[in-house]
Order: structure tokens, then sequence, then C-alpha cells
């Protein structure tokens, strides 16, 4: 049985990111969108109001992520949106803003996308095993 797709954002300089989210999250209701610095991904943002869920890395060219999400959680018509921030380990001062901000997860480079996968299913109520057949 198909079910909706869901539409998320990479935000993510490193092009192979978004290319391994990408390839893995096509197994299920998942559409995936990419950008590369903040300016771009918070225009497609304003022109996307499908974007559920956004996979933001912290360490984007010309500003922090964490800056660009503070930036988008002020604009009511993203206010809908569940953000997960990807960062390097041993950045605690990232993971204490993170937190302060809202996000629903904080994941650690490297990732295991499948992990990654199943995390994504369940903070959007899809049953992981479900969305890998329905692909």
């Amino acid at each position: 049985m198909a079910t909706s797709r869901h539409h998320l954002l990479v935000i993510d300089d490193e092009p192979f990111i978004g290319r391994i989210i990408d390839m893995q999250f096509a197994r299920g209701p998942f559409r995936v969108s990419t950008a590369a610095d903040g300016p771009s991904a918070l225009a497609f943002l304003r022109g996307n109001p499908d974007v559920e869920l956004v996979l933001l890395d912290v360490n984007l060219p010309g500003r922090s992520g964490l800056d660009l999400m503070e930036e988008a959680r002020r604009e009511p018509g993203l206010s809908h949106v569940t953000w997960v921030v990807l960062t390097a380990t041993g950045q605690q001062a990232h993971l204490e803003r993170a937190r302060t901000l809202g996000v629903a997860a904080v994941v650690t480079k490297p990732f295991s996308p499948s992990q990654l996968f199943r995390q994504v299913c369940a903070l959007l109520g899809e049953p992981a095993g479900a969305a890998e057949e329905s692909a």
C-alpha cells in the first residue's frame, strides 16, 4: 500500500551527503531536495511549503546552520518544519544551542544512513519497515 511522499530538504555543503541521503531515502515514501548554503535553503523553504523535515549541517559556508534554523523558525510559514541537525563529534556548544532552538534530533557525523532513515521515519510517523517496502 503506497503512502504519501514526505518532502525532505538536506542542507549541507558536501554534495555527497545529499546523494547518500537521497539514495537511502528513495527506498521509502520520501522526496529529497538539497541546498548547499543558507540563502538558497531559506529561499527553497519559502517556496516549498510542503517540506516537512530538514536535515541541517551545522557548518555551512558563510553562516552557521543553526543561525539559518533560528531565522527560519521565526517565519510563521515554516513553523511546521521538523529540524534534524547533522554535526561533527565534539561540538558541545552546537548541541546545546540546537536543543535550545528545539531540534527534533541531533545526528553525529559520520552517521549510518540506515539509522538516519529509521530515525526520520519515527519522527514523521512512518514505520521504517513499511516505508522501506513502499518505495
